[in-house]
């Protein structure tokens, strides 16, 4: 148990021995900096829940983007839990919603895939990094009416390509399988 010793008045080990307490300081001093510091490690422990814990505490990131902080979680394609979001433009436009509905049906043949079709697209891109998706597909008004082509937006680096919608489930696999 560590807390600070009402004997010797620092950051210590006690153990109890035969009605007295042996105490051993914790500080550690610094010969170059001339600091004491407690040092501290990770409990060298294998479980779940502490590969899990370890898992997002490294993929988690802080950016500025356009003056604007954001958080995420910078899972590495392959490991993310989710790997894409499809993101239909609006919600109340049938043939758009229809579109992307087949997309998001294809896609989630072959990964774990988010529809989200609330809010501004701003917005759902945000709620999508928080939760470590990597792409995010977005199918809009010239996806039915011109090209046929998607919009898809990297998280990392918020890029965005138009890629015709027979092509995004090859691109993805070499972004997310590498292959």
């Amino acid at each position: 148990m560590t807390f600070t010793c009402h004997l010797c008045v620092d950051q210590v080990i006690c153990f109890p021995i035969f009605h007295s307490f042996v105490c051993s300081v914790l500080d550690y001093f610094d010969e170059e900096t001339k600091e004491k510091f407690i040092p501290h490690v990770i409990e060298p422990s294998l479980g779940v829940d502490r590969l899990i814990l370890a898992l997002i505490c490294s993929a988690y990131a802080e950016d500025e983007i356009n003056g604007e902080k954001r958080n995420y979680l910078s899972f590495h394609p392959s490991i993310a839990p989710v790997k894409v979001a499809v993101l239909p433009l609006v919600k109340n436009k049938e043939p758009l919603v229809k579109a992307a509905r087949e997309l998001f049906e294809k896609l989630q043949m072959r990964w774990n895939v988010q529809w989200d079709q609330t809010g501004a697209i701003g917005r759902r891109y945000r709620r999508a990094d928080e939760v470590g998706v990597p792409f995010c597909v977005t199918v809009d008004f010239e996806t039915i009416e011109d090209d046929g082509a998607v919009t898809i937006r990297d998280r990392d680096s918020t890029e965005q390509v138009r890629i015709p919608m027979d092509e995004v489930v090859p691109y993805l696999s070499k972004k997310i399988d590498g292959y």
